[in-house]
């Protein structure tokens, strides 16, 4: 059911915007699988077997991104997540990538609840053992042509509302999606915007209140 025909890769370190040079730049990186989409031109009412399929390819590209920003997982501080349907599918196809994009990264990045409950639509495992990446990882999509951009939404790994991570990365594989073609985003950061400073809460201020620090 999965069939990968490219793998892209980005990465980027931003210095300043216009502003004082950072003294440990942003850096950014993003990674997008492009694959045959089995429910190009028709209609399938059930298609959450391949969300199953697609966890192997989930936690391979959170890995692979990971190691071509060449940080620790400690690092991370944002993550966001992605799809671009070709011309031939539909929106919900890219929807089968929320659960296997985005517990892929939370699991890297030291996530230790319940991936199962949350799957089967029991929310959050409240037993689960602190640990870190405690957000939702926030996802946007879209049909679109080969070429198609897309801007990937980034946010802080423990708290979304943490108004300095509020980012995105504009992600792009050339050539890609055919019609019957997905293309299947992840996409991090190491920390807030390089000139952040319109207030709100603080990433500090979380790290405490979830015992992480």
């Amino acid at each position: 059911m999965i069939e990968i025909r490219r793998v892209f890769t980005q990465v980027e370190d931003i210095h300043h915007e216009f502003g004082p040079v950072a003294a440990q730049p942003l850096r950014r990186g993003a990674i997008g699988a492009v694959l045959t989409n089995p429910f190009a031109g028709r209609y399938v009412a059930d298609i959450l077997p391949m969300m199953d399929a697609l966890q192997p390819l989930g936690i391979r590209m959170a890995e692979d991104l990971r190691a071509a920003m060449d940080v620790p997982a400690e690092r991370i501080e944002g993550y966001g997540k992605g799809a671009i349907i070709g011309a031939a599918g539909e929106l919900e196809h890219g929807a089968l990538w929320h659960v296997p994009g985005g517990y892929a990264m939370r699991e890297l990045l030291g996530w230790k609840g319940d991936r199962a409950a949350y799957a089967a639509g029991k929310g959050e495992d409240k037993s689960g053992q602190p640990g870190n990446a405690l957000a939702i990882v926030p996802s946007t999509k879209k049909v679109g042509p080969p070429g198609a951009t897309l801007d990937v939404p980034l946010t802080h790994i423990n708290a979304s509302y943490v108004r300095s991570h509020f980012d995105a990365m504009e992600v792009r594989v050339p050539g890609a999606p055919l019609p019957d073609e997905l293309v299947l985003i992840l996409a991090m950061s190491t920390g807030p915007r390089v000139h952040a400073r319109v207030g709100g809460l603080k990433a500090a201020d979380i790290a405490q209140w979830n015992g992480l620090r």
